[in-house]
């Protein structure tokens, strides 16, 4: 079912930069503080391409951040910080982390290579989000312009057994390119272009389902620009001689992807907390109010974020912290009364805490309703649990929501079934680093 490739991937050259300087998060947890320092760290930074800085072109020209970024990546490849490898390969990949807000240390593993792009209703690959256009559109044209992939798709396969790990990772083999990112954490990789194991690899994956843990709006983007580059007819195109690795039968098909196996240790999902601001006339009082009617409500004592996440994980139910100015309430799920409200959900929707969060404390409490929360017109998301409690007590906010996370299970039964979360429901740590391997189509 799910289908991958080997390929010729570019690589900066680190006999002329170093791999610290030059990779970055993806495009879009890049801040503008983060763009601007990528920006100083190296005249070779991959944000220059994925993420320019508009103010440094000129519109008048016909300059933009798009035509600088096919600029610039022509420019490298031509002066050798981009190289190509000679080979079609895979990458081994490692993340080793400290859990944030933990002093746990984990490990995940995936690998990197290019995978075959597919409508959903194909159920090869699976959403659990929904996508906005305004990203898309942006992408899209970033890739029109430079013919390239430069961040990977993070892909969620399972595979209990863990094979495909023992396949691939050998720990005697030093890595080909490691590099500390912001956050502390070790990212390693390690070139695998042994024909044998690349095919072992392929039959191994064969038969796996596809979940998208990161990169929806690159997904879908990658498959409108693959249905507008399909060849008249498809089935002209062969596959090479049973001698050779399997390659997409036209470059477009594919897109790079990094595939991790959702039943490994190291597979971590942080909570995403809602802060709501600029409400008209909002009132706490009134608030608690009206949310008695589906939650059984307890004030707290005043505390900082680590004491109210500490309580919020031992709950065993649906619940939440909410914290405004002066207060802080433990909001703990009326079971009948939501089964009430959400009669018309699918179970497995109804029984995810962002669920109760969006459809009854967001929409039917405090009127933001599904657009709204899309456009974020009055939320903001925040991993940091600290600032999300402090914004409200510096009257920086309304109301803050503090959540628990969602897990692997719910995620995985969730998307299996076709369905989607609320926006932001998933934060998976770390992110991969973009700038590792590039994926050009021409």
């Amino acid at each position: 079912m799910a289908r991958i490739f080997p390929f010729r991937a570019w690589r900066y050259n680190l006999g002329k930069v170093k791999l610290q300087d030059v990779a970055t998060q993806p495009y879009d947890k890049i801040s503008p503080s983060m763009q601007q320092a990528y920006y100083d760290r190296s005249p070779y930074n991959l944000v220059r391409i994925i993420l320019g800085l508009p103010e440094l072109f000129d519109a008048e020209r016909g300059e933009s951040v798009y035509t600088r970024a096919a600029a610039s990546l022509n420019d490298w490849r031509k002066e050798g910080v981009l190289i190509q490898e000679k080979d079609p390969c895979v990458f081994a990949y490692s993340q080793r982390f400290t859990v944030p807000g933990t002093s746990i240390i984990k490990e995940r593993r995936g690998f990197i290579a290019i995978g075959q792009v597919h409508e959903y209703s194909d159920k090869v690959v699976y959403r659990h989000e929904q996508t906005l256009s305004k990203p898309k559109g942006d992408r899209l044209n970033l890739l029109k312009a430079t013919r390239a992939h430069f961040g990977q798709i993070f892909m969620l396969y399972s595979d209990p057994a863990g094979s495909v790990d023992q396949l691939l990772f050998d720990s005697t083999t030093a890595a080909d390119g490691e590099v500390t990112d912001e956050y502390g954490v070790l990212h390693r990789i390690w070139r695998v272009n042994e024909p044998a194991i690349i095919n072992q690899l392929i039959t191994q994956m064969a038969d796996k389902k596809l979940i998208i843990a990161d990169g929806h709006h690159r997904y879908e983007t990658a498959l409108n620009y693959s249905k507008e580059h399909a060849p008249a007819n498809p089935a002209a195109h062969t596959e090479r001689s049973a001698s050779e690795l399997p390659q997409p039968l036209w470059p477009e098909q594919a897109v790079m992807m990094t595939f991790v196996n959702m039943d490994s240790d190291g597979l971590v999902i942080l909570p995403t907390h809602r802060v709501v601001h600029s409400l008209a006339g909002f009132d706490a009082i009134n608030f608690l109010k009206f949310a008695e009617r589906y939650f059984e409500i307890t004030r707290l004592k005043h505390a900082d974020a680590t004491t109210y996440m500490d309580l919020l994980s031992k709950e065993t139910g649906t619940a939440f912290i909410a914290v405004t100015r002066d207060a802080a309430h433990l909001l703990r799920s009326k079971s009948a009364e939501i089964d009430k409200a959400l009669a018309d959900t699918p179970t497995r929707q109804r029984n995810l805490d962002l669920t109760h969060l969006h459809t009854i404390l967001l929409d039917r409490i405090l009127g933001l309703d599904e657009e709204m929360v899309r456009q974020q017109t009055n939320i903001r998301y925040l991993r940091d649990a600290a600032e999300a409690v402090d914004q409200p007590r510096r009257g920086e906010a309304d109301i803050t929501f503090l959540t628990n996370p969602v897990s692997m299970e719910q995620l995985r039964e969730v998307a299996f079934a076709g369905e989607v979360m609320p926006q932001k429901s998933t934060d998976f740590f770390p992110k991969l680093l973009s700038g590792l391997a590039i994926y050009a189509l021409d």
